[in-house]
């Protein structure tokens, strides 16, 4: 029986400086009562097919993350995976893969990577990224190890503006970076055609 192929996503989260901002920000979040809809939800499942698995590890306190915490998390995945894998990180998920990777070689294949609205740093950002996510100057190994890297951002994003996208586009050779004009911000979209095309085509490839 042929394996699925594997898409592996590491959700987004916040980093606080301190407990005090993280409890402001519990105070001054809003919550909702009706089921929100995602784009990297059911419907990536439904528009994937069943010829590919999502997986979705639940990352610790993704409310206040911490890097060190994520990557033991992570780690704890990669012996159960197959030999070839994709990757997705979205929001402090991307900055979250795009250390590893900088970092650590990885031991399987992987297909692609994609990168969804992730921060490059602090700048510009009304955030504080912290917690041990932040880069290091070379991200060389990232491409070593995901020779095909795709980073997506919309421009009209006030979160992850798209100075973070030139940001990468200085420190990455073969990556490839996308603008949207709008994907309703950071990404609060229910559908993303776009990316399930781009995973498709990597796999026919």
């Amino acid at each position: 029986m042929k394996k699925k192929i594997q898409v592996l996503i590491i959700h987004g989260g916040n980093t606080f400086k301190n407990k005090r901002d993280y409890l402001r920000d519990l105070k001054q979040s809003e919550v909702f009562l009706e089921k929100r809809i995602y784009w990297a939800g059911e419907y990536l499942e439904k528009q994937l097919g069943k010829n590919f698995q999502v997986i979705r590890p639940q990352m610790p306190m993704k409310d206040d993350a911490k890097y060190a915490e994520w990557k033991v998390v992570f780690e704890k995945y990669i012996p159960k995976l197959n030999k070839e894998v994709i990757l997705m990180g979205n929001s402090l998920g991307g900055i979250f893969l795009a250390k590893y990777l900088s970092e650590n070689k990885f031991p399987k294949k992987i297909l692609a990577t994609f990168l969804t609205c992730a921060p490059y740093d602090n700048s510009h950002s009304n955030e504080d990224l912290v917690g041990g996510f932040k880069l290091k100057s070379d991200l060389s190994l990232m491409e070593k190890n995901s020779p095909n890297l795709i980073m997506s951002f919309s421009a009209d994003d006030e979160c992850v503006p798209v100075y973070h996208a030139e940001q990468y586009k200085k420190k990455l050779k073969n990556a490839k970076i996308i603008i949207y004009k709008s994907k309703n911000g950071h990404f609060n979209v229910p559908k993303f055609p776009e990316i399930i095309k781009m995973i498709k085509d990597c796999v026919k490839k």
